[in-house]
């Protein structure tokens, strides 16, 4: 059987291109695969139609780069460090992005729709709300740019009882990028906890990379089939990884990165240095203060330039972050999360 274990870098390389639709698994601060991310970054990938679903700092940094043609979403924030990630209402704000909204089951069920290969789909979700009658995306540029459908969605008949019905498009993923707490070389994956969209997204797309926490054999893997979430066959490309969705959690290995998500919370409130300097000044002028031109925060670009481009590789951000910091995510065995024994116990 061939193996499809690749590196990082060649796995980006080979099976993402630019434009491509395309969906992340995890949920905002779950599981998602910011190892990939910051790879697609460093290479400079560009131009995606993103099915976001749930999405946090994974998309945020994307269109904060620009990297992002037009964004799918429900939602996308750090949960409970960002309530709206600052780079994706910016864009909002400046209209720098194309932007479509969908409640969170309709996204989730265009995904499942997506991964049985239907044609559209009948919900009678959003019917009566703003989601229907305002679109982010108008008909005439939907019609320009060919990988999105020409309507946000269409009214129709349910032609059993008569009831208006919305019918939603369904998507035509390219790529799919996922990470597991286990692989094996074949592609099988083993998801444990909550799997989100994230085996509809493998089954759907035309092309899934799936990073791993842990790469085992193919015989390993198969000793308890009912642990296995994705079918080999849906896979292209397996990357080892260990920590590969830090900072986020992953469940059974490690907690999210609370001191990471903070930092990236006040840095990607700015841009850049200049942005930094014109909101500072509105700020002041607001509070009736004057402005110190010497204040220079942190800013996304330093962030960026610090834990993504500032760093050869996934294994170089693991340095950088450093041993220790990494050892205090592990999860405590019977909580599912890092906890304080001692603290707890006193």
């Amino acid at each position: 059987m061939k193996s499809k274990v690749m590196t990082l870098h060649d796995a980006i390389a080979k099976y993402v291109q630019d434009g491509d639709s395309i969906s992340f698994g995890g949920f905002t601060t779950n599981r998602k695969p910011y190892a990939a991310v910051h790879e697609i970054l460093r290479q400079g990938k560009k131009d995606f139609i993103a099915y976001a679903g749930p999405a946090g700092g994974d998309w945020d940094m994307l269109i904060g780069e620009g990297r992002v043609k037009a964004y799918i979403n429900c939602y996308t924030a750090n949960s409970g460090y960002t309530n709206v990630s600052r780079r994706f209402r910016a864009a909002i704000e400046k209209n720098e992005v194309l932007f479509e909204d969908y409640s969170q089951d309709a996204i989730m069920f265009m995904l499942h729709a997506s991964s049985l290969g239907l044609p559209f789909l009948p919900v009678r979700f959003m019917i009566g709300s703003g989601m229907v009658d305002e679109w982010g995306i108008s008909k005439e540029v939907r019609q320009t740019i060919d990988k999105l459908p020409n309507d946000k969605y269409v009214y129709v008949d349910n032609p059993f009882t008569g009831e208006k019905t919305v019918a939603l498009p369904v998507p035509k993923l390219d790529c799919a990028i996922i990470h597991v707490q286990k692989a094996s070389p074949d592609g099988t994956c083993s998801i444990e906890g909550d799997e989100f969209h994230d085996v509809d997204i493998a089954v759907a797309a035309k092309r899934v990379i799936v990073t791993c926490e842990e790469l085992v054999t193919n015989e390993e893997i198969r000793h308890d089939p009912s642990k296995n979430s994705i079918f080999g066959e849906c896979v292209d490309a397996v990357v080892h990884a260990p920590y590969g969705a830090y900072p986020s959690q992953c469940y059974g290995y490690y907690d999210y990165d609370g001191a990471y998500f903070k930092e990236y919370d006040k840095a990607s409130k700015y841009q850049d240095d200049a942005d930094a300097q014109k909101q500072l000044q509105k700020e002041a002028a607001k509070k009736g203060i004057e402005f110190d031109p010497n204040q220079h925060p942190e800013t996304f670009r330093d962030f960026m330039d610090k834990y993504v481009y500032g760093v050869k590789d996934h294994e170089a951000l693991l340095d950088l972050i450093g041993a220790s910091r990494l050892l205090h995510l592990r999860v405590t065995p019977g909580f599912g999360y890092a906890a304080k024994l001692d603290a707890i116990e006193r």
